[in-house]
């Protein structure tokens, strides 16, 4: 408490107004602080019960031919769905691309949808794990699933860069393992939303196709799940199996890795 009995009026007035401003930045910034730590780990999570729409994100350049595929088959099984255009040909910044989905959730979300799925495809899987970080994802998303996705970088990336710099787009450049924005995303994801990660080994694009591994998420290699799988990079968001697979994750029943006896079944679900 200031003592202002001794002070003249209008020094009195001047400590008074000073001691409220300082009151009123404190409390400013404590509840800067406050809502900053409930966007962190405050606030409801998604129902893991009650799937909402799904969002899909395209790989590097942007084409979404075969995430239409995909799109049908969620759209067959009777859920809303949405496919991302990245700004410009889909070779710039990401983290732009990580604005352009968040416009495309929040629409969703004010549309009346519970939450959203998110599937990323490529670099489109590493877009969806910068909207998670800068855009409250753990609070919007119910699930994300991410197929072929570079997270550890990709040595095409790296080789396009070393070689001919001018060819390389500034996305290419982020996606060169231990680039700056790959190691401020980490290695791990956190406990919601809940994540699942899939890829090939017989991925020629993304090499090593381990770079797909992705600590937090439940991760799932499609040979180890059928062995006679042949599918490559290109492949994977049309794949009747791969399909299967994020069908079945993005269900209303707990995320889990499927096994080499839900084979035959997992390509069935989307046929």
């Amino acid at each position: 408490m200031v003592w202002l009995g001794g002070l003249s009026p209008r020094r009195r007035w001047y400590v008074g107004g000073m001691s409220a401003l300082v009151a009123m930045v404190v409390l400013l910034v404590a509840g800067r602080f406050a809502l900053a730590r409930a966007g962190r780990d405050g606030g409801p999570a998604a129902d893991q019960a009650a799937p909402g729409a799904v969002v899909l994100v395209p790989g590097y350049g942007g084409s979404t031919d075969g995430l239409a595929v995909l799109a049908m088959r969620f759209e067959r099984a009777g859920r809303r769905t949405a496919i991302v255009v990245p700004p410009g040909d889909g070779t710039g910044d990401l983290r732009k691309q990580a604005n352009a989905l968040d416009r495309k959730v929040n629409e969703l979300l004010r549309g009346g949808a519970p939450s959203v799925d998110v599937v990323g495809y490529s670099a489109g899987g590493v877009v969806a794990r910068l909207w998670a970080r800068r855009h409250d994802g753990a609070h919007k998303a119910r699930r994300i699933v991410t197929l072929g996705s570079p997270h550890q970088g990709a040595d095409v990336s790296a080789v396009g860069a070393a070689l001919s710099p001018g060819a390389c787009p500034l996305a290419c450049q982020q996606l060169v393992p231990g680039s700056a924005l790959l190691r401020g995303l980490g290695d791990r994801v956190g406990d919601r939303p809940e994540w699942m990660s899939i890829w090939t080994t017989r991925d020629q694009t993304v090499t090593p196709p381990e770079s797909a591994r992705l600590d937090g998420a439940v991760n799932v290699v499609l040979q180890e799940v059928c062995p006679d799988a042949r599918t490559g990079h290109g492949d994977l968001p049309s794949d009747p199996l791969v399909d299967g697979i994020v069908l079945r994750a993005l269900g209303s029943d707990p995320m889990a890795p499927p096994s080499e006896s839900d084979c035959a079944s997992l390509r069935r679900i989307s046929s």
